[in-house]
């Protein structure tokens, strides 16, 4: 994937308009059974969303995406069945009335237990590289069984377990015969939701329609004053860059460094030192629908965010060196949540399905 460039002020950064695409993945979803689609995310005459870039659509040759794999991901994604007492899903920490977050600082699994940290939004997913906060999954088809055999999320002993669970299950051993011509596996299923999470996109904003689509009357007046602190004042494009609003990668805040247990965060997968209490920068699109915020979900509102970075952070021997004080006054603070709430777009609004296999 091309690293994301710096976005560039509104005069400069007028790109054609595209068709807005995302009432159709919608209609999509809720339909039963396998509805037609005319293209899919990765082929040629698909079109994102106003605001968002195909050319940087990530989705490995070995998974290309299909409509009966998509409709095949959306079942395994918000079926409880798919955890040890059928109590969790995907879904239940990824809820589509939350644009995929659970609103909880940290998420709750199988029989009530908590995990450490905040469910990420599995919004844009499309254009990701590494997944979790952390890194830890080298792809979005590692991520989708990862959780499966957390002792605090879906609770299998192994993957073995869960697909002799799904084994039981007619209908997924159909439905996995017919999108994968062979048997149910640990590398099936996550192909599966894998192509249904990069389904789950947001674009054509009012700052889209603002900046992309050249409508002026898009975005307030205040929102444009924090459009111009974001870009400048407030060096929000250091981390948070591109159409997408993430750099991907990985930076020290310091979170977790006024408290008695430090999170040491992108370290335990590199091992090195520069990491320590590092985490991927997530993407702003729908930031106003996804708090709270922060890894440990620390932040209710986007104005403690603000003021948190106004403040630089929390100093520590492994903060990043572009997080500093920013000396934005409190209108301009105000501007810039302002702005913020624009990035709530369109795409990712459907309906979990009301019936599974059986």
């Amino acid at each position: 994937m091309k690293p994301l460039g710096p976005l560039q002020p509104t005069a400069m950064n007028r790109k054609r308009a595209v068709v807005h695409v995302g009432m159709i993945i919608s209609l999509l979803f809720v339909c039963m059974p396998f509805t037609s689609w005319a293209a899919l995310p990765g082929e040629e005459d698909w079109e994102a969303p106003l605001g968002l870039d195909e050319d940087f659509v990530v989705i490995p040759k070995d998974n290309p995406l299909t409509k009966e794999k998509i409709e095949l991901g959306k079942l395994l994604f918000f079926d409880k069945r798919l955890s040890k007492n059928n109590t969790i899903a995907c879904g239940s920490c990824h809820l589509p009335s939350q644009a995929f977050t659970d609103g909880q600082p940290v998420s709750t699994g199988i029989h009530r237990l908590q995990g450490g940290r905040s469910a990420p939004a599995s919004i844009n997913r499309l254009f990701s590289s590494v997944q979790f906060w952390d890194g830890r999954a080298a792809t979005l088809e590692d991520q989708s069984t990862g959780p499966f055999v957390s002792p605090v999320e879906h609770g299998f002993a192994n993957h073995d377990e869960l697909v002799a669970k799904l084994n039981t299950i007619e209908g997924y051993k159909a439905l996995f015969q017919q999108v994968f011509q062979g048997p149910i596996t640990k590398k099936r299923v996550g192909q599966a939701i894998a192509s249904f999470q990069r389904t789950v996109i947001s674009g054509n904003s009012p700052y889209d329609r603002f900046d992309y689509g050249g409508e002026e009357g898009a975005i307030s007046p205040a929102a444009q004053r924090g459009l111009k602190l974001f870009l400048k004042k407030a060096r929000c494009t250091r981390c948070h860059s591109g159409f997408n609003f993430t750099d991907e990668k990985f930076h020290n805040l310091g979170i977790d460094w006024d408290t008695d247990h430090i999170d040491l965060g992108r370290f335990t997968v590199t091992k090195n030192a520069e990491d320590i209490g590092a985490f991927k920068t997530p993407t702003l699109r729908e930031i106003p629908r996804t708090a709270p915020y922060m890894h440990d979900g620390r932040f209710a509102t986007l104005r403690q965010v603000v003021d948190f970075y106004n403040d630089g952070g929390i100093k520590n021997p492994q903060q990043d060196n572009t997080i500093i004080p920013l000396e934005l006054t409190d209108p301009e603070k105000e501007d810039l949540v302002e702005f913020l709430q624009a990035l709530s777009g369109e795409g990712w609004q459907m309906e979990p399905p009301t019936k599974f296999p059986k």
